[in-house]
């Protein structure tokens, strides 16, 4: 008989698996690269935050070196997204990724591309990127002369579409930042995509950073369909269990599979944190009645409050004349989970770590709402 594992369950499981049981003490790029990535479309906090959730000592210069060393990159990858990878995993997580940036064009900008040779705008986006670092507005204004027919930012997002473009920096650096100036993977790493990358290995570390997970799952977390085929192939090798809906889920036989009872510190995550972002079922970490306050309609993920391992409240960062303040607030009804000993001052110690790494000061508002 197929094991249920109940959503606590499931919660525990991903949490140890990111390191937000028990922060790790392992080098950034080591992290980045077991969490398949870290969510990178705001620039620059966010995977810096990712990092700093996950890490005991993590400090800033440790991934802006990584970046200005061409050891991690800022490209799209997952769900067509602004992912930070190893460039290891850029080289060989794009061409398995190809068909959603497919999609996406074709979604998006189909009519304003149609009857245009794609892969001859694309060789000439190559030409100019490599060329000199562009962003897409420059690169439009470039292309628009020799198709003078289309729309100019069309044409910049086919060159996006087609060839591996990484960001380069200034842009994501803590404390600097830039404009999302573009050139290819190849040119920027000195190395091409790999020849034949392996679909099986993007599911099964999937499962290693986010599992146990449905096929449902891997596909809302990368973007691609047709996955529950590769699981099923696999599965001979899976440990399989149900939820508590009887859906199947998957998983790595000797990944960690804590029990519902093992405690979970208070954590503050990253606005679009991975650990929201990745299942198509979110109850392990977020409960329904909050997802609104969490996704919201404008396509914004703030940072987030986890209390007993689940999402029970939002944490933000505001001006001041006196440079900053950072303000955690719970969500009305999640009292039961915060009347546990010391929860207050644990919540309080946390959002003071967070509030010196960012520079702030801390106010935590007492009133749920």
């Amino acid at each position: 008989m197929t094991a249920v594992l109940t959503r606590r369950e499931l919660g525990r499981a991903v949490l140890a698996r990111q390191q937000l049981l028990v922060r790790g003490a392992g080098p950034a790029d080591e992290m980045i690269g077991r969490l398949v990535g870290l969510q990178a479309q705001a620039a620059p906090e966010p995977p810096y935050l990712g990092l700093w959730s996950r890490l005991a000592d993590f400090r800033p210069e440790q991934l802006t070196e990584l970046l200005e060393q061409r050891r991690v990159v800022r490209v799209a990858l997952q769900r067509g997204t602004i992912h930070l990878v190893t460039a290891a995993d850029c080289l060989a997580l794009r061409p398995l990724l190809q068909p959603v940036l497919d999609r996406g064009l074709r979604g998006s900008y189909g009519r304003q591309l149609a009857g245009l040779d794609v892969a001859e705008v694309a060789a000439r986006g190559r030409e100019l990127v490599e060329r000199q670092p562009m962003t897409f507005q420059q690169l439009g204004e470039r292309l628009g002369p020799h198709w003078p027919e289309h729309d100019p930012a069309s044409l910049a997002q086919a060159v996006r579409a087609v060839l591996t473009l990484v960001q380069v920096p200034p842009r994501g650096l803590w404390g600097r930042s830039g404009p999302a100036a573009h050139t290819t993977a190849e040119h920027w790493l000195g190395r091409e995509p790999e020849a034949a990358p392996s679909l099986d290995d993007l599911v099964l570390r999937y499962l290693g950073a986010f599992g146990p997970a449905s096929a449902a799952d891997v596909q809302k977390w990368c973007g691609l369909t047709g996955l529950g085929k590769v699981l099923a192939r696999l599965a001979p090798e899976l440990a399989v269990f149900r939820d508590e809906q009887g859906r199947t889920l998957y998983d790595l036989p000797d990944a960690p599979r804590p029990g519902g009872d093992t405690p979970a510190p208070v954590r503050l995550l990253a606005p679009f944190d991975n650990l929201l972002l990745s299942y198509a079922d979110r109850s392990r970490v977020l409960p329904e009645e909050y997802r609104h306050e969490v996704m919201t309609p404008n396509g914004l993920v703030p940072g987030t409050l986890l209390v007993d391992g689940l999402v029970a409240g939002v944490w933000r960062t505001s001006a001041t004349a006196d440079g900053g303040v950072l303000t955690v607030r719970r969500f009305a009804g999640t009292g039961d989970r915060a009347v546990v000993g010391g929860i207050e001052e644990e919540i309080a110690e946390e959002g003071e770590r967070l509030a010196r790494f960012l520079g702030v000061t801390f106010r935590a508002e007492r009133t749920d709402r």
